[in-house]
């Protein structure tokens, strides 16, 4: 009897409601969760809001260091904001926000860049950029649009082109008569539009076309003729700056020239020996090794057509006699390149290059 009383008692207090006391807190069921939260909060005493030119300054700086940001929208971003810092700083006539020397080799990397926002946005800034400065670095550009040329997107391959018209319009004579920049750039375009030398003269090249297709598919056949067209129009580009005569120096007659020659001298020369730019004395070669024939200087018109006459034209030749059969846009650009070559060599004679050297 003993036990059943006292689980009787026990059932009870299930039910029994707790008496409660005046100040006294409601005690917590068994089950309770504790959900409270205490908030902490970051102060900083000292901001600053200038908007001074050490402030657009720290900004550029902090731009450049996001160009390797993995996020091509960051990317670009920040070379929208160094596009707008410059044009800002030469609308205004006062100094970058960064020199130059800082900039373009933080950003030459971005010429094969994957994206091509970030690489449209990239030929921007090279456009304000003030083309003096940039003339130092030209063949550091030129060896990177070679890396682009030869990529395996098309994107990226007719992006580097536009960058190269670009150096063509603003700095044609650093870019054609940098180390390298001549024969090494026109071997590349044989290379990338598949030119070879004929195996014989009775067997003319066929038009190839494995050097522009890698990567591609089969739908894709009109965006690798754009490419094509492109690809020979930049090199007409090249050539004409390189082997063909100014039309202002070929417009003087003989007797001008000497005409000239008699009214400024002694000094007719002078432009020669006072001519002293960072790299006037490059082509010298005073303290580095012998280049090859692809990495040398060719600071002459001369020097260009020899050169070109020897080591690219039997290929280039040949494989404008072909790509003019194939009609369309192709035929025309390489029409093109034809009556610059034609053009530039219409006065260089082989037989004196020989004995040249």
């Amino acid at each position: 009897m003993g036990s059943s009383s006292k689980k009787k008692k026990e059932k009870q207090k299930d039910f029994q409601k707790p008496k409660l006391k005046v100040g006294k807190a409601k005690p917590k069921a068994d089950n309770f969760t504790d959900t409270s939260f205490k908030a902490k909060s970051i102060v900083v005493k000292k901001q600053s809001l200038h908007t001074t030119a050490q402030g657009v300054v720290a900004e550029c700086a902090h731009h450049l260091g996001l160009l390797t940001h993995k996020s091509d929208t960051q990317r670009r971003e920040s070379l929208a904001y160094l596009t707008g810092a410059v044009n800002t700083a030469r609308a205004a006539n006062s100094p970058l926000p960064q020199p130059v020397s800082v900039i373009v080799p933080k950003v030459g990397t971005l010429i094969y860049d994957n994206s091509k926002a970030v690489r449209e946005q990239l030929l921007r800034l090279f456009e304000v950029l003030p083309p003096n400065d940039i003339r130092p670095y030209v063949e550091d550009l030129v060896r990177r649009i070679r890396a682009g040329m030869t990529s395996l997107s098309m994107d990226i391959r007719l992006s580097s082109l536009d960058v190269l018209d670009w150096l063509l319009q603003t700095h044609p004579q650093e870019t054609i008569s940098c180390k390298g920049g001549w024969v090494h750039t026109l071997k590349c375009f044989n290379s990338i539009l598949g030119f070879r030398e004929p195996v014989s003269s009775s067997a003319p090249q066929k038009w190839s076309t494995a050097a522009s297709t890698v990567g591609a598919s089969h739908s894709d056949s009109e965006k690798l003729k754009k490419l094509r067209a492109h690809q020979l129009t930049s090199l007409a580009s090249f050539l004409k700056t390189g082997i063909v005569e100014d039309p202002e120096e070929r417009s003087h007659s003989k007797e001008e020239a000497d005409r000239l020659k008699r009214m400024c001298f002694p000094l007719h020369q002078a432009h020669h020996h006072l001519y002293t730019p960072p790299t006037a004395f490059d082509h010298l070669n005073l303290f580095g090794p012998p280049p090859d024939e692809d990495n040398r200087m060719y600071t002459d018109r001369h020097g260009r057509q020899r050169a070109l006459a020897k080591l690219v034209r039997p290929a280039l030749e040949n494989g404008l006699k072909t790509a003019k059969k194939e009609g369309g846009m192709v035929g025309r650009a390489a029409g093109d390149v034809g009556k610059v070559l034609q053009e530039g060599l219409h006065d260089f004679d082989d037989d004196i290059s020989d004995h040249d050297d």
